[in-house]
C-alpha cells in the first residue's frame, strides 16, 4: 500500500485543522492509501510526523493556513496548499500525489521570501495575518475573560475610589488588562515572524508595543507587523554572504538592533495618524451600529456565516474584540450571536426534520448543540459543503436575524468568547439567548423545507 503524510493547521486549532485531518483520512481510506496527518491545533503538534515516515512517504500534502516547517519535506513532492482545500478536496491531493503531478521541493533551504515567491500573494499576506490571530487569540479570549468576570462584582469593581470596589475582582481586571495589553504586540511580532523567522520577532514585537502605546492599536500593529517583516528578511539577504564567524554577531545583534531601531522609529512617526485613522473607523462602526442596527446586523451576519471561520469571519471578530478592548460590548454581542447561530441552526434543522437526514448528519447535528453553544462556527462547515450555494445564504438569514435583534436590543456582551458559558456577564442574558434561537430557528426551517425539497425530487427521479 502506498504511503503519503499530511499537515493540517488553521488558525485558531480548533475545528478546520481536524476537519482537514478527518478528510484526508477518509479520502485515502477511500484510495486505498495509507496516510499519517500531523495537527498544528491549539494545543500545539500532534501526531508528529518522523524523519523516517517522511522518507517513505510518496509525497506530503500541507493543507495549512498558518506557517509550518517545510524545510524537513526538501525532496518530496509536495503540495503546499490551504486548509480549506484539505476539507473540500481531499481526493484530488492525494490523486496529484500518486500521480506525480506535484512539485519537489528543492533540497536546498529556502528562507521565508524564496517560499513566498511559490505562492500568491494573497495566500502568503493571509497567512502571515492569520500567524499573528493565531497565536493573539489566546491573549484576546483568556484575558478578556477574566475582564468580564471581574464585572461581576460590578463594572466599577476595579475601582479603588467606588463603591464597588473589591480586591478579587481588580486583580481579575488587572490580570485580564495585562493580557488584552499584549493582543497587539504578539500580532505584530508573529506577523513579522512569520515572514522572517527568528529575526522579525523582536522587531514587530517593540514595533506592535509602540502601536499599541500610541493609539495605533490592531491597524498599526498589522501595518508594523508586515514592515518589521520584510525588513528584516530583506536585511537577512544583505547578510546572507556574512562570514561564519560573525553569524552570531549578525544575528544577535545587528538585526535586533536594525530592525527594533527602524520599526520603532517608524511606528513613533506614525502612530498619530494610524490612530486617528482608528478613531474614526470606531467612531463611524459605532454611528451605524446606532443609527443602523438593522444594516449592521445584516453585514455581522452575513460575514460571519459566509466563510464559518475563515478570513472573512475572522475580520467580524477581530473588529469585534477591537471595540471589545475600547469599551464597546454591544458590538462583540451580534458578533457572537452569528458565529453562534450557524451550527445551532444546522442542529434543529436535525431534530425538527429528523427524516431529511442521514444518521452521520444526524450525529453532527448533536454535537453542533455544544459546538455552537460553545461559539464554536465551524460546527456549520459539513452541511455547508454539501451545497454552498444554497446553505450559506440560509446560514446568512438566520445569523443576520440574530445579530440584527441583538444590536435593536442593545445587549451587551463583555467577553470575546464562551458562547453561552458567558450567560452571567451578559446584560440581557435571556433576551441575548432569545434572538439566538430565533435565527437559529428561522434558519434552520429554510434549511429543512429545502431538504425536504431537495429530498422528493431525489426520490421522483
Amino acid at each position: 500500500m502506498k504511503k503519503i503524510v499530511a499537515v493540517t493547521g488553521c488558525p485558531t486549532g480548533i475545528a478546520h485543522t481536524y476537519m482537514a485531518q478527518e478528510s484526508l483520512q477518509e479520502a485515502a481510506k477511500k484510495l486505498e492509501v495509507e496516510i499519517k496527518v500531523e495537527t498544528n491545533g491549539a494545543s500545539g503538534v500532534e501526531n508528529r510526523l518522523t524523519a523516517a515516515e517522511i522518507e517513505a512517504a510518496e509525497g506530503v500534502i500541507v493543507a495549512a493556513d498558518v506557517d509550518v516547517n517545510l524545510d524537513r519535506f526538501n525532496g518530496k513532492a509536495v503540495i503546499d496548499t490551504s486548509v480549506q482545500d484539505g476539507i473540500h478536496r481531499p481526493e484530488e491531493l492525494i490523486e496529484q500525489i500518486l500521480a506525480g503531478e506535484a512539485e519537489i521541493r528543492q533540497g536546498v533551504k529556502q528562507s521565508q521570501p524564496e517560499k513566498a515567491a511559490n505562492a500568491s500573494i494573497g495566500r502568503q499576506i493571509y497567512k502571515h495575518l492569520m500567524n499573528g490571530v493565531s497565536k493573539m487569540l489566546p491573549f484576546v479570549v483568556g484575558g478578556g475573560i477574566l475582564i468580564a468576570v471581574s464585572f461581576l462584582w460590578g463594572i466599577h469593581s476595579a475601582d479603588p475610589n467606588s463603591d464597588q470596589y473589591n480586591a478579587i475582582a481588580a486583580m481579575l481586571n488587572q490580570l485580564g488588562g495585562t493580557a488584552f495589553g499584549l493582543m497587539v504586540p504578539i500580532l505584530a511580532g508573529y506577523i513579522a515572524f512569520s515572514i522572517a523567522d527568528k529575526a522579525g520577532l523582536a522587531a514587530g514585537f517593540v514595533g506592535g508595543v509602540v502601536a499599541r502605546d500610541t493609539g495605533a492599536g490592531y491597524l498599526g500593529g498589522i501595518l508594523i507587523g508586515f514592515f518589521a517583516g520584510y525588513l528584516m528578511a530583506y536585511c537577512k539577504k544583505l547578510m546572507a554572504n556574512f562570514p561564519k564567524q560573525l553569524e552570531g554577531l549578525k544575528s544577535i545583534f545587528l538585526l535586533p538592533l536594525i530592525g527594533i531601531f527602524i520599526s520603532g522609529t517608524l511606528m513613533y512617526l506614525l502612530g498619530a495618524p494610524v490612530s486617528a485613522a482608528n478613531q474614526a473607523l470606531k467612531a463611524q462602526l459605532e454611528a451605524i451600529q446606532t443609527a443602523n442596527p438593522i444594516i449592521l446586523g445584516i453585514v455581522i451576519g452575513c460575514m460571519s456565516a459566509f466563510d464559518m471561520g475563515g478570513p472573512v469571519n475572522k475580520a467580524a471578530y477581530i473588529t469585534g474584540t477591537m471595540l471589545l478592548g475600547e469599551g464597546n460590548y454591544e458590538f462583540m454581542a451580534g458578533v457572537s450571536a452569528a458565529c453562534i447561530t450557524p451550527p445551532l441552526l444546522t442542529a434543529l434543522a436535525t431534530t425538527i426534520f429528523r427524516k431529511e437526514f442521514t444518521e452521520e448528519e444526524k450525529a453532527n447535528g448533536l454535537v453542533n448543540y455544544i459546538l455552537g453553544s460553545t461559539h464554536i462556527t465551524e460546527g456549520a462547515i459539513p452541511f455547508a459543503a454539501q451545497n454552498p450555494l444554497v446553505v450559506i445564504p440560509i446560514l446568512m438569514i438566520g445569523s443576520s436575524i440574530s445579530a440584527v435583534l441583538t444590536y435593536m436590543l442593545q445587549i451587551e456582551v463583555p467577553a470575546p468568547h464562551g458562547g453561552f458559558l458567558i450567560l452571567p456577564l451578559v446584560n440581557k442574558p435571556f433576551l441575548w439567548v432569545g434572538t439566538i434561537l430565533l435565527g437559529s430557528l428561522v434558519g434552520a426551517l429554510l434549511y429543512g423545507f429545502y431538504r425536504k425539497h431537495s429530498n422528493r425530487k431525489l426520490t421522483a427521479k
